[in-house]
């Protein structure tokens, strides 16, 4: 799945996402409720100004008293009761908005950390070919980012909504209480304003995939131009990373600036139609006025409503538009929740079997890319307790082998099998539990150097943890420490030597205890120095294991009971390090010749 790829198709059904959207908002539905209900006298409250007009205008100005119900109420009362009565409301409806306003942020937030923890707990199930197909910023983006649209601001934007409607409704009643007849004139002028909206909702669903998609390349940049900060350094690469920052943010301005060609000349065009309207209402108005049907003060009043409704239906829209955007959000959001990753248990998976026999790879076939094959008809067999080398040209398929027996990745055909049992039929955490793995560039989490190697078996005791320290030959480096194996690390142990951090690996994958060692070039990115005292601790590592080791060094397989020779995804010899010097023009004589014996200072055999 190629997130760049994706569209949203989803984001007009506004039903069916606010139905996927009920699980995460049901928890706080109550304070939601609770929300709304706040939202419509805030609303109406706005209303409350151009009521109070009316009267104000027709008894206290005109120095009147108000009859009502056999009621004399004199005009000496309102003119002191009306400011008063102006003021308190206003107050109510700022308290209101504060109490809305908190409702909103903790129930959005709420949401927020709910779709967040879903997404999360589907990124970390994710198949490694997941993270092969998409960009670290991406990812980011699309589970970060798209939550936070899509929860925080669906429940904003309906507030805003409930809020300008009601709003809008108190206003034309104002309107419709002061002179119908121009109500009617207003209403329809206001509700032909609105239409244009409805025509921007495409433009504004390829706008913010583009952004989506923008936006994870911006992230991807910085997160590059951090992890390789060496690189950038001493290549001289400031500048072409600076110019690749610039270009993503010139394309994100064109992107949104179309946008604004396309949707901006909406306002203006409301403003016009709005415009025309009320001026239609004046020169009505003023003749219902000169013919006594209606009063200054009823006029004063609804030319203040009416002006004051163009407020709640511009927000109205607003609040749709950016509604669109968010829809648009929450779409991307359920496409991730619904994908399922390609590696999963079945339904009849079974536990690791007791592994009596070996490791058996028979007629694999396996490619990343369709058509594009990597390993072809690979047969293998490694033996309970046997150390098997796989060496070969750069890219022939070793680390590749390496990848499938954890299921990291699912072959095209053939099979895998622990003693007779296929990979593809064991629990998958079962699976992963039997086996343990050093890699070339092995990632430590940010903590300390204890919860790095704990991870390993959390239940593990701290006899077996210094065992595991021990034999990882940590002891000396430890000591050095200023709390010893209680010591922070910095992101991915970046403070550590690339030798320290092996060993950290060494000594994780040593208090696992699993039956199954997988090393895939654990030594070859370091100096000779470290390489021994690494090599030590894979030595201890790997006693009683049956072990797949990929390597180019000679020092590193030198002790393996076999070695399998790989090229272009090809099996192309099996035997001793003895059996295979003795064919003539072998590879793996080849291999030798030309690299492993450099490393041993002489060319015989």
């Amino acid at each position: 799945m190629e997130l760049k790829t994706t569209t949203a198709r989803n984001s007009y059904r506004y039903g069916w996402l606010l139905k996927r959207l009920y699980p995460y908002v049901k928890p706080v539905m109550g304070r939601i409720i609770l929300g709304f209900l706040i939202a419509t006298p805030i609303g109406l409250l706005d209303g409350f100004m151009a009521f109070a007009l009316k009267p104000y205008m027709d008894y206290v100005i005109g120095q009147k008293d108000l009859v009502v119900m056999g009621l004399t109420i004199t005009w000496q009362v309102m003119a002191y009761c009306i400011p008063y009565a102006v003021v308190l409301f206003a107050v109510l409806q700022g308290v209101l908005n504060y109490l809305n306003n908190y409702l909103t942020d903790w129930t959005s937030q709420k949401i927020t950390i709910a779709i967040k923890s879903n997404l999360f707990k589907k990124l970390v199930y994710m198949d490694s070919q997941f993270f092969d197909d998409n960009p670290s910023g991406i990812i980011i983006s699309r589970f970060i980012q798209d939550p936070d649209n899509a929860s925080k601001g669906i429940i904003d934007k309906i507030k805003d909504i409930l809020t300008s409607f009601f709003g809008a409704v108190g206003l034309v009643f104002v309107m419709l209480y002061s002179a119908w007849r121009l109500a009617i004139v207003g209403v329809v002028v206001l509700l032909i304003a609105f239409l244009p909206i409805l025509l921007v909702r495409s433009w504004i669903k390829k706008t913010s995939n583009k952004n989506v998609v923008i936006t994870g390349d911006i992230t991807t940049n910085l997160n590059e131009t951090y992890s390789g900060n060496k690189i950038v350094s001493s290549y001289n690469l400031q500048e072409r990373q600076l110019q690749i920052f610039k270009n993503k943010l010139d394309e994100g301005f064109r992107v949104n600036i179309a946008l604004t060609k396309r949707v901006g000349w909406m306002s203006p065009l409301m403003y016009m139609i709005a415009s025309v309207g009320i001026a239609i209402v004046l020169a009505y108005g003023t003749n219902l006025i000169y013919i006594g049907k209606m009063t200054a003060g009823g006029f004063a009043s609804f030319v203040t409503s009416l002006l004051l409704l163009y407020k709640p239906v511009k927000n109205l829209g607003r609040a749709l538009q950016f509604l669109q955007d968010y829809f648009v959000a929450l779409g991307r959001v359920f496409e991730l929740a619904d994908y399922e990753p390609t590696i999963v248990n079945n339904d009849d998976a079974v536990k690791f079997p007791e592994f009596n026999d070996g490791l058996h790879f028979e007629n694999v076939n396996f490619e990343y890319k369709k058509d594009i094959p990597v390993l072809k008809d690979i047969n293998l067999d490694i033996k309970k307790g046997e150390t098997l080398a796989i060496v070969g040209n750069s890219g022939g398929g070793k680390s590749t082998i390496a990848s499938l027996v954890p299921r990291f990745y699912d072959i095209k055909s053939g099979s895998i099998k622990f003693d007779n049992v296929d990979v593809r039929n064991i629990e998958l955490t079962d699976l992963r539990n039997n086996i343990a793995m050093v890699f070339q560039d092995n990632f430590l989490f940010s903590g300390t150097i204890r919860e790095n190697i704990m991870l390993g078996n959390p239940n593990a005791s701290e006899e077996e943890l210094m065992n595991a320290v021990n034999s990882a030959h940590l002891q000396d480096m430890i000591a050095e420490l200023p709390n010893g194996i209680d010591t922070q690390l910095t992101e991915r142990g970046v403070t550590l030597s690339g030798g320290q951090r092996q060993r950290v690996a060494i000594a994780r994958a040593m208090i696992k205890n699993a039956p199954i060692i997988i090393l895939d070039e654990a030594t070859s990115a370091l100096d000779n120095e470290s390489e021994a005292i690494v090599q030590l601790a894979l030595d201890n590592l790997i006693q009683d294991k049956t072990v797949l080791l990929i390597a180019h060094r000679f020092t590193t397989i030198k002790n393996a009971d076999r070695i399998a020779v790989i090229n272009e995804g090809e099996l192309v010899e099996l035997g001793t390090h003895e059996e295979l010097m003795q064919i003539p023009n072998g590879e793996y004589k080849h291999l030798y010749e030309m690299q492993f014996s450099k490393e041993e200072g002489t060319t015989e055999v």
